[in-house]
């Protein structure tokens, strides 16, 4: 599904209003979740997550960490829950053998980078990690989960969207209130421009890294042709608007609902489109994986990647990450 429209809507309008006890039902339900104890890792364990669902960047600043500690020569191992794939117990993730419609597909982007882990029990993952040699535990999503302790909870947020209407679910977006991912987060990562006032709300201990996503270089060699960019991720428009950005020509949009499984007819669909505008079709590397290997080799993968304000903070964050112990918490 796409999100609804009035979550982003500032005031918020009067559904969300109406809907808002039904938030209250959330902070109390994440709250308790949150009172669980958690396995500790004798390694440590970074999390990227959000506040809210979708669209943050968590997956691709967990892939720009996860090559930066590798640089390192740190053995970093990717856990992630494997959103909208099928899998039942822990799997390490391969590539080669594996699918989305397995293992979801950030799962695949990752594993990609890293050797990655699929499981809604992140502890138990954790340990398949760590018997595989894992040094350092890198989490995409999972802020909301307890299950395994964080030692480093980073807050990724998109400076389009912000916290939205500022609502639980389902009155807004929001998993749990801001302020209590606030004061469990070690730091804050700010994608974009902060067009939604987010570094108004937060508080000044809390350290703030800006970054930005930028296109891949070898996609100005598409200036000129006519495209047809098509992507089912939670803001379709903001792919859109980043190809837009580097003046590529979109003949035509077509957006799909989030982790969306292309079916046969969705993919006639697109190629008869393309043919009929005589548009190069383009999308993004999570939508790649879900396509049908003999439609993959049609399509171009804009691939993004961060531009950091402030590389030596990030460093200096990396430094004190991969110098912490695990049982030193804060």
């Amino acid at each position: 599904m796409f999100p609804p429209a009035f979550w982003s809507i500032r005031p918020p309008t009067a559904l969300a209003r109406l809907l808002g006890p039904v938030g209250g039902v959330t902070a109390w339900a994440t709250a308790r979740r949150l009172r669980r104890p958690g396995w500790r890792a004798p390694v440590p364990v970074i999390c990227c997550g959000n506040v809210g669902v979708g669209g943050a960047g968590k997956t691709t600043v967990a892939l720009d960490l996860a090559r930066r500690l590798q640089a390192r020569g740190i053995a970093v191992h990717c856990l992630t829950r494997g959103y909208g794939g099928r899998v039942r117990g822990v799997l390490r993730v391969d590539p080669d053998r594996h699918d989305a419609v397995l293992t979801g597909d950030e799962a695949l982007l990752l594993a990609g980078v890293a050797p990655t882990w699929v499981s809604a029990d992140r502890a138990a993952s954790a340990r398949a990690a760590i018997g595989a040699g894992a040094q350092i535990l890198l989490m995409d999503d999972g802020l909301q989960n307890p299950g395994l302790v964080q030692d480093w909870p980073l807050l990724v947020i998109d400076g389009a969207s912000g916290f939205g209407n500022g609502r639980l679910l389902p009155a807004g977006p929001l998993r749990e209130p801001v302020a209590t991912a606030m004061a469990r987060a070690r730091a804050v990562i700010l994608i974009g421009a902060d067009a939604a006032g987010v570094t108004a709300q937060l508080p000044s201990s809390l350290p703030l890294l800006r970054a930005d996503l930028v296109m891949e270089p070898g996609l100005l060699g598409l200036r000129g042709e006519k495209l047809l960019a098509f992507a089912g991720i939670a803001r379709p428009e903001k792919f859109f608007a980043a190809l837009r950005g580097i003046d590529l020509e979109l003949a035509a949009t077509r957006g799909f609902p989030d982790h969306h499984r292309f079916s046969a007819a969705d993919i006639e669909a697109l190629r008869r489109d393309a043919l009929r505008l005589q548009a190069i079709l383009v999308t993004t590397p999570k939508d790649a994986v879900r396509l049908p290997p003999d439609m993959r080799a049609e399509v171009v993968v804009a691939d993004v990647s961060l531009r950091w304000d402030a590389p030596g903070a990030l460093q200096e964050m990396l430094d004190r990450m991969t110098g912490t112990s695990p049982s030193a918490g804060r």
